[in-house]
């Protein structure tokens, strides 16, 4: 009988590199160097890995894999050299690799000399590093700030502290909660100055949009004027909002903020204009006109102008003309415009608007001309990009958006904060539900992807009103506008609501990405929709449950902080009931265990080490591999 190659190597374990453990890891036969302070960061390098087989009496061998995009499909052909066919492929610094050998354009065998399969049953090496790296065109530089240590913060300016009264502006007409504040770059500063960001862990500010505002009120959807305090009605892209300070003022913020390693993020509002902006009188070229199919483009008019079919040319409401940037002088100038705030300010990075309402090729020109920029700054930085793609449901659509060396380098999670919501939060579905997402979320959108997990935003209801006993709203859809001026949400009397609010943050700050906290969730601010979700800061008089929830949530940023396989590590699912989530964080060096407790009476998780463990979030310590969690309480334990 022939032996055909498969059969041959399994009998003398004589295919494969010899340096490939049995484990499937990858040894390039020298320990991993650094190549330099200037050198590209982990995830932007690529290792040139090589792959054997050994030879019989093949006409043809590819090696076919996960190593590109299409390296199930087209894969790579092997060359024989002496006794064994030879591939090598371009695999990214520290990732795994699932592959397998096509022979003769017929059949597919997995690698017999490496024991670790998939679930897939393809072979798989684990944690390919090497010695020689390249990096990818662009790539941030050692040195610089690493995206992926990032925990966020929205500061919406104006409502969150008034350092100089002088700059306060009002709308005339517009509702009281819908009128100016008086929060300021300037109070932002001061709360930088004062630790604030760094007591909760955070290192990253998203703020509000910099650039002028329209200066008359909006009519709202409820039939309530409504001031450009949210700067979303942009009048002018080349001054700055004199509501919140002058050029210098936001120049002294990001100074202070990088005094302290926290990097800024600008709101950037590119869809549209307010309709008293010069530019539209002047260039009404560069907008899609209001009129359309025999009646007016707006948003939301089934009818007319659908949402998503149309979403590249409705107006949000009809004085806010939307750009047409398949004109190209129209996305050249806002473009220009957005560099040019990252240059004069020295911030890091945008938080890009409704990003599924803009035409592709302004991203792509935009993700271009601002790695020019970056190519200006030494060590050279990654500037950041997160999306806000508003859709609960359709992660394809989302991660369609993420590229992060074309596009985004992340979007705002909605699907993972709706499980989120619903398993933890709002207790209407098991956290076996979050567990299923999360086995398939992590990798999901690609591998030097940055999502955004959150559980909090300036479009719902404040999320505690979601985590009372009863929650608040009955969807997770829901956003809150019943409560926005009609009977207004107070803070809850009890602790039960912040308890699973510390949950929801104990599983965001142990998660990779870089998780999201809106201004005010760290104490439970109350508030129903907007503008209620967007009340003034509560800076003193907090309750002991308030106090208790900004301690949990800044124990928790202290952990990821240290911790890097929290941030930086990999997810391994342990156990999950529908009341309990159970799952290890490991970065190669430290793994820790994360264990979540949602239920109203404590309850013992198992799947932990039986050993010892230190339960670094309560100071406790434990014996696994059971172990007990607090009704509604967790714990992060390191061995």
């Amino acid at each position: 009988m022939r032996l055909t190659p498969l059969v041959l190597c399994v009998l003398f374990a004589a295919c494969g590199p010899v340096t490939q453990s049995a484990d499937g890891g990858v040894d390039a036969g020298t320990p991993e160097t650094d190549a330099g302070a200037t050198t590209c960061q982990e995830p932007y390098r690529r290792c040139d890995a090589e792959f054997r087989f050994r030879a019989l009496d093949e006409s043809s061998v590819q090696l076919r894999g996960d190593f590109a995009a299409d390296g199930w499909t087209v894969g790579v052909p092997m060359t024989r050299q002496g006794s064994d066919w030879v591939a090598h492929a371009s695999v990214g610094f520290g990732s795994s690799v699932e592959y397998k050998f096509l022979i003769n354009n017929s059949l597919w065998v997995t690698d017999p000399a490496n024991l670790k399969l998939s679930a897939g049953g393809n072979s798989v090496r684990e944690s390919v590093r090497c010695e020689a790296f390249t990096c990818e065109p662009n790539a941030p530089e050692q040195g610089a700030f690493d995206w992926r240590d990032s925990v966020m913060a929205f500061v919406f300016v104006d409502r969150f502290l008034d350092a100089d009264p002088s700059n306060n502006c009002a709308v005339p007409g517009a509702d009281p909660a819908g009128q100016y504040k008086g929060g300021d770059w300037k109070g932002v500063t001061q709360k930088i100055n004062e630790g604030y960001f760094t007591q909760l862990g955070v290192n990253t500010l998203w703020l509000t949009v910099p650039v002028k505002n329209s200066t008359v009120g909006g009519l709202g959807s409820d039939g309530r004027i409504y001031s450009a305090f949210h700067g979303y009605w942009p009048v002018d892209l080349e001054r700055y909002e004199s509501c919140f300070g002058t050029q210098q003022d936001l120049v002294d913020l990001v100074n202070a903020a990088h005094a302290k390693g926290v990097q800024v993020l600008f709101d950037f509002a590119m869809v549209h204009v307010h309709a008293s902006s010069a530019l539209y009188a002047q260039h009404p070229d560069w907008f899609w006109p209001l009129a359309f199919n025999g009646g007016q483009c707006v948003c939301d008019d089934g009818s007319v102008c659908p949402w998503n079919s149309q979403g590249q040319r409705c107006w949000f409401t009809d004085y806010l003309p939307h750009w047409n940037y398949t004109v190209a002088a129209a996305r050249e100038y806002t473009v220009k415009q957005a560099v040019r705030i990252l240059e004069e300010t020295g911030a890091d990075g945008f938080r890009l608007d409704a990003i599924k309402h803009v035409d592709n090729a302004w991203l792509l020109l935009l993700r271009a001309e601002v790695e020019k920029l970056a190519a200006t700054r030494h060590p050279r930085p990654r500037m950041y990009f997160v999306g806000e793609t508003y859709d609960f449901g359709n992660r394809d659509y989302l991660k369609s958006f993420v590229d992060p060396k074309t596009k985004l380098d992340g979007q705002f999670d909605f699907p993972l904060r709706m499980q989120v919501l619903e398993s933890i939060i709002a207790r209407r579905a098991p956290m076996t539900a979050l567990r299923d997402l999360v086995l398939s979320n992590d990798t999901f959108y690609g591998p030097n992807a940055l999502m955004s997990p959150w559980i909090g935003n300036h479009d719902l209801g404040r999320v505690i009103h979601m985590a009372e006993d009863m929650p608040m709203w009955n969807s997770g859809y829901a956003d809150g506008k019943d409560r926005a001026f009609n009977n207004p949400p107070t803070l809850p009397a009890y602790r039960r609501p912040f308890e699973r609010i510390a949950n929801a943050f104990t599983f965001l700050l142990t998660s990779p990405g870089v998780p999201l906290l809106y201004y005010g969730d760290d104490i439970g601010l109350p508030g129903g929709g907007d503008p209620d979700n967007r009340r003034f800061m509560q800076w003193s008089g907090l309750s002991v449950d308030q106090q208790w929830l900004h301690s949990r949530v800044a124990a928790l940023g202290a952990l990821r902080k240290e911790h890097p396989a929290l941030r930086r590590g990999t997810r391994t699912v342990l156990t999950a009931t529908s009341e309990t989530f159970v799952y290890a964080m490991s970065d190669g060096t430290e793994t820790l265990y994360v264990a979540i407790n949602r239920g109203d009476v404590e309850e013992t998780v198992s799947g932990l080490p039986a050993k010892s463990l230190r339960d670094l979030l309560n100071a406790e310590s434990v014996s696994g591999p059971a172990v007990r969690v607090p009704a509604r309480g967790a714990r992060v334990l390191s061995e």
